[in-house]
């Protein structure tokens, strides 16, 4: 586990007011250098997050899921419960013939049996592979039969599909749903399940790259990953009154009395919901919500105030969704007037932006820690407002353990200002091996080599350092383009446009032009409530486009640099989105492309 020695009051103290030597406060500086991470030679998930826990006799009844169905139902399930229907779950699997380094698909929605069905695979060292209900035929085929999944455990409303795909994979043998398999197997007297003794960089994980920039790539994640993953995920949630310099709480062992509840809409079959909601919550053995209904921001802002939410994960897409449709009501912020207990908001996934990060400091009450990480090296960067200042908009510094930098095409570190490639180093701060890094990439070593220069690990995002040590996000390195030989950043472009009333999601791409090289173009979906408060444009829609389009120019216009503003503006319902709340730049930059082939 990871542990940090104890230094004087004194340098907390002054991390708290923000005291600097030169420009980075002094107690982050120290944090950094003291730093050290302890990891295990044997280590296994499944037995911090569970196991432990339902050992212990003061622990062992805590509630550890609350699950809800999209009706509403609720139920509550302890650490005794999850760990006694896994040990079920483990023996049917073994008596199947999985075994240690066996590939699992877990197509499984928010829900007490997806617990279970992680935890039953990890202790036996097999290989979790969380596939997400989204998946299509083709999708789901590929991830299967690349692989060589031996057994799919499922929700019912996914049996289909995957028992459909079962043809094209051979190597399937079983499709099983969870929930009935563990109603088979609760009757009888299986006892408990003697877990496998993992090596801590066994491999634990294969989760499929999105695949926005071609074939899904398997990235393989060991099980010392979550010990990497845990700095990054207390820092961002001000935890539960973690103090990183007491290696008791570093240890999980949290003050009594420690009443934390964790939510996030975040698919528990990808890398922001498994490995930044649901294992490091049951690893503090906390209690996190389960809700299989779809994503709403009344229902999000109405679920966290029943539950008295504490601790959640929000994307900035559904940020700016609750933004638009509860912006507060005169004389009471949204926290008043849905009871919300929120103490920490981490957000990922995109650039939050100023408008959003005032929003959720003046309504929800709490300032948004955004963080910034990928599947193959999660958790690396952020902010962390009960240790560091946070600045709206940026990425954060790296966090404690972890060698975070902006390098450029050498893999040489850029100077403040310029922008280059974030990378992590294989190396913490202090010299020791960092365990967050992923394995490689599933059959894959080519593309595995080309991650790396030297030592860096290259996530192909591209951000700028401030003299402050903070860093600022300007998109994938693929996202940023040329107009007119003015270098342009979707992300700043698309925060200006949704700090206007009309606009709930924004996406800016080039549109190839033959004398500029490149358009700068916007996408927009205009928001529900804008258009209800509007009728207008149910008389002429094409009037009232129009003049909006003239008004979000000469918006981004006075916000921003004179060629940065959208010299066209299209309207759509919808933005292509990943599962994982991203948006799918890419597939409209291509549209773009397409159109003016057919064009010329």
């Amino acid at each position: 586990m990871p542990q940090r020695p104890t230094s004087p009051k004194s340098d907390t103290a002054a991390l708290k007011k923000g005291k600097t030597r030169g420009s980075v406060p002094v107690a982050y500086t120290q944090l950094q250098a003291q730093f050290g991470w302890d990891v295990p030679r044997f280590f296994n998930m499944a037995q911090v997050c569970s196991a432990r826990w339902a050992a212990d006799a003061k622990a062992k009844h805590r509630v550890a899921v609350r699950s809800y169905d999209p009706s509403g139902k609720g139920q509550t399930h302890s650490y005794a419960q999850l760990q006694t229907q896994a040990d079920a779950l483990s023996h049917v699997l073994k008596a199947q013939g999985v075994v240690q380094g066996d590939r699992v698909a877990i197509v499984m929605p928010q829900c007490f049996e997806t617990a279970v069905a992680y935890i039953a695979v990890l202790q036996m060292g097999a290989v979790a592979m969380p596939l997400s209900m989204l998946f299509g035929p083709e999708a789901l085929v590929f991830r299967l039969q690349d692989s060589d999944a031996k057994v799919a455990l499922c929700h019912a409303t996914a049996v289909d599909s995957v028992q459909a795909a079962q043809a094209q994979c051979p190597a399937l043998q079983n499709v099983w749903q969870v929930d009935t398999e563990l109603a088979k197997t609760t009757t009888h007297k299986r006892g408990a399940f003697k877990a496998v003794k993992t090596l801590a960089h066994d491999p634990a994980v294969l989760i499929y790259t999105s695949g926005t920039t071609g074939n899904p790539k398997g990235a393989l994640i060991p099980h010392q990953a979550l010990i990497g993953n845990l700095t990054g995920f207390v820092c961002s949630q001000n935890w539960f009154g973690f103090n990183p310099r007491d290696p008791a709480t570093a240890q999980g062992q949290l003050p009594t009395g420690s009443n934390a509840i964790f939510w996030s809409p975040a698919d528990w079959a990808w890398t922001g919901g498994l490995m930044d909601a649901l294992l490091p919550t049951l690893y503090f053995g906390r209690e996190i919500i389960a809700f299989g209904g779809r994503f709403s921001p009344e229902t999000a802002l109405a679920l966290m105030g029943q539950c008295g939410v504490t601790h959640t994960f929000l994307f900035p897409t559904a940020l700016k969704a609750m933004m638009k449709a509860s912006p507060g009501a005169p004389g009471q912020t949204v926290r008043q007037s849905h009871h919300l207990r929120l103490q920490a908001i981490m957000s990922a996934g995109e650039a939050v932006g100023d408008a959003v990060f005032a929003y959720c400091e003046q309504q929800l009450g709490v300032t948004v820690n955004e963080m910034f990480g990928q599947t193959e090296i999660n958790y690396i960067v952020g902010n962390c407002a009960m240790l560091w200042p946070a600045k709206g908009g940026s990425m954060g510094m790296g966090y404690p353990g972890h060698r975070v930098a902006v390098i450029d095409e050498a893999g040489r570190e850029c100077p403040v200002g310029e922008a280059g490639d974030v990378a992590l180093h294989r190396l913490s701060p202090s010299g020791q091996a960092d365990p967050i890094f992923f394995l490689g990439y599933w059959k894959n070593a080519a593309a595995t080599q080309a991650k790396f220069t030297g030592d860096w690990c290259r996530t192909g995002d591209l951000a700028v350092r401030d003299a402050d040590g903070y860093l600022w996000y300007q998109g994938r390195s693929d996202d940023v383009f040329k107009s007119a030989g003015y270098r342009i950043g979707p992300g700043e472009i698309e925060n200006c446009l949704v700090k206007h009333a009309s606009v709930a999601n924004a996406a800016v791409v080039p549109k190839p032009d033959k004398d500029r090289g490149a358009l700068v173009k916007a996408y927009v979906v205009i928001a529900p409530e804008y258009l209800a408060s509007h009728s207008e444009h149910q008389k002429d829609p094409a009037v009232f486009q129009a003049q909006l389009i003239v008004q979000l120019q000469d918006h981004v216009k006075t916000l921003l640099a004179p060629y940065e503003y959208p010299k066209e503006i299209e309207f759509v319902d919808a933005l292509p989105m990943t599962t994982t709340g991203k948006v799918q730049r890419r597939i409209l930059r291509l549209q773009e492309e397409a159109r003016a082939a057919q064009r010329s």
